[in-house]
Order: structure tokens, then C-alpha cells, then sequence
């Protein structure tokens, strides 16, 4: 025991300012220095903004196999939280692959099978290659799921001190542990209804993944792993919750694309309802770009198992502006969308 505490301290050690390293399952990245890769449109202004001009999202509508196959089976629409669990569960899996060894061994049974005349399953070795690759791209080199400097960037500067967080949508839990670390001593409450995300989705996060914030008392960057925050998960539908008017921060990533259009106000008085007065509510949605429509198309078997629209700032903000929100910053990173607002 004291063997591997000993270990787990040197691990923290060599985690500084400016570290980067490629695991074989993901990125870590602490450079603080530019491009932290977000542009601003907070310029922008979103009353004279209209749904001529901007459009509706974009709608994505390639079902995962395992999606297709319950409805079969059960012969109705698979309803919203067994959509989540499937996507929880399978996206997971994405996270646990060591991306360079099951590339390896993918190509290795491509050839396997070709060498057997085995057409069928060497084209389910390359669809299976093809979306490992996808997933790398994305995840482990462009690092654009979790996008730490897209992140800092878009959560910098606010007026916060030991923030009460409060998580919609929790899922691992990520974006709570980076607003922790860059406004330090506050307190979450991440909520999910689905039990896989508390047990492994944030349970199972990667203890030594290192996140870039502040220490208060110097005014430096400060590194802080998962087990420095103070958080607690609830499981529980999140139209369930009995919290007052009582949190600094509600944030949500990725969860009003899963609204249809007359449900989009519910959600976002979600975020409204559990505000103090002057609290913030930060939202993100994926970006309606090439690239993403691309993702969601070949990784259709891990993702898409509800409702969900790719949209652009500009259609994410004409929503919260409809809403009831005063918007105080609005921009995108690589892969997603981010709004900073206030109730107005």
C-alpha cells in the first residue's frame, strides 16, 4: 500500500504547466499557452437574430444497429433513458479502448480474414478499423471530446469563489471537475439518471488525469486530479430535483440538443430553476460542422441512440436568447458549442 501511494505521488509530481503526453487511451494536456482554441462571438446581437436567418439545427438521423434491433424486438419507440443507458454503456467503451493496440490487432484480423477468403468478417474487422481510427482522430489526437484548452478558455474569467455546481447531465463528470480546478474550494452535485455514470462513467474516471487550474492563495497555475474536488453524484432525473435557488454555476454539455423544438423550453428553464440570483448558466452543444456530421455518421453505433441535432452558435444562442437569457459570452472550440449566460 505504501508502494503504490509512493508511486501514485510521483505520477502527480511529473504533471506541471505546459506537460502533454498521448496515452494510448487519451490526452493530457496542461499548456496554458495560446491558441486556447475558442472563438468568440459574444459580439453578437441576438435579438435582432431570427430563425430565417439562422435556420434550424441539423437533425441527425442514422440509428445505431442496437437501437434498430430493440424496436424489432419490442416493437415500439426505445424510450429516452434505455437510449441514454445504450449510449452510456457503448460510448464507455470508446474511453476504455487502448486505441494503438486495438488498432494492431484490428488490422491483424483484417488479414486473418482475408487470408481465410472470409469476405464478411473482413469487412467487419474494417468498419471496426475505421471507426477506431475515427475515434482516434478525435480523441486522441485532436483531444476534442474533452478539449481541456477549448474549456479553461471558454470558463475563464468568471466571477466565482468556491463555487456550489450543479451538473445536468453529468454523465463522467468532466466539465464540474474543470470548473473546479479553475475556481478551486467550491462544491458539485452531479446528476444523471443513469447509475453506469456514477459507478463507472465518473467512477471509473482516470484518477491521475491532471486538470490545469488556479491556486487562490498565489495566483499561479495549480494541477488537481479527480480525488482533490469535492463532489457528489445523484442519480436521479433531473426533472426530479427538490434544490432550490441555491447553485453558483448550472452546467450542462450536451444536453438541449436532445430536445425537440417544444421541449427546448424546458430545458432551458432547467438551468433557470436552480440559479442564485446572478449564478451562471454554461451550456454546451456539439457544432453542426463537416466534421462532426462525419463522427456521428461512422460512429453511429455507439452514439446515436435518442434524439440529437448538431446546431451552430449562433441557432444554440437564438435559443437562450428566446429562453429568457441574457448571453455573456458565446464562441466554439473544436468539436462543440458554449454559451455563458445569465437568467434575464
Amino acid at each position: 500500500m505504501e508502494q503504490v501511494s509512493h508511486n501514485y505521488r510521483l505520477e502527480r509530481s511529473g504533471h506541471q504547466e505546459g506537460y502533454i503526453e498521448r496515452l494510448p487511451t487519451h490526452v493530457q494536456d496542461l499548456r496554458s499557452t495560446p491558441p486556447d482554441l475558442f472563438k468568440d462571438v459574444s459580439f453578437t446581437d441576438w435579438a435582432s437574430l431570427t430563425w430565417n436567418k439562422v435556420n434550424r439545427p441539423y437533425k441527425v438521423d442514422k440509428w445505431a444497429e442496437g437501437k434498430k434491433l430493440w424496436e424489432q424486438e419490442h416493437s415500439r419507440s426505445m424510450p429516452v433513458k434505455e437510449g441514454w443507458q445504450h449510449f452510456n454503456y457503448h460510448f464507455h467503451q470508446l474511453f476504455s479502448k487502448d486505441v494503438p493496440a486495438e488498432l494492431s490487432q484490428t488490422r491483424s484480423d483484417i488479414f486473418a480474414s482475408l487470408a481465410r477468403l472470409n469476405v464478411h468478417g473482413a469487412g467487419e474487422a474494417l468498419q471496426e478499423l475505421i471507426q477506431l481510427l475515427v475515434w482516434n482522430k478525435v480523441h486522441r489526437v485532436e483531444d476534442a471530446i474533452w478539449d481541456p484548452r477549448g474549456k479553461r478558455a471558454l470558463f475563464e474569467g468568471l466571477d466565482l469563489h468556491k463555487p456550489e455546481i450543479l451538473f445536468l447531465g453529468a454523465a463522467d463528470g468532466y466539465e464540474a471537475m474543470q470548473l473546479l480546478a479553475q475556481y478551486p474550494g467550491g462544491h458539485a452535485v452531479l446528476v444523471d439518471y443513469d447509475a453506469f455514470c456514477k459507478t463507472d462513467r465518473f467512477g471509473k474516471f482516470p484518477p491521475q488525469y491532471p486538470f490545469l487550474g488556479m491556486n487562490p492563495a498565489t495566483g499561479n497555475h495549480e494541477v488537481y486530479y479527480r480525488d482533490d474536488f469535492n463532489i457528489d453524484f445523484v442519480v436521479d432525473d433531473i426533472r426530479n430535483l427538490k434544490y432550490g435557488q441555491e447553485f453558483d454555476v448550472v452546467v450542462s454539455i450536451g444536453l438541449i440538443e436532445h430536445f425537440p423544438d417544444e421541449y427546448k423550453h424546458e430545458a432551458f428553464e432547467m438551468h433557470r430553476r436552480f440559479l442564485k440570483p446572478g449564478g451562471y448558466a454554461i451550456l454546451t452543444t456539439p457544432r453542426n460542422q463537416l466534421k462532426s456530421r462525419a463522427f456521428y455518421t461512422i460512429m453511429s453505433d455507439y452514439m446515436n441512440y435518442g434524439y440529437r441535432e448538431l446546431m451552430d452558435i449562433y441557432q444554440m444562442g437564438l435559443y437562450a436568447w428566446e429562453n429568457g437569457f441574457d448571453i455573456l459570452r458565446a464562441g466554439y472550440i473544436k468539436a462543440h458549442n458554449g454559451l455563458i449566460c445569465k437568467p434575464r
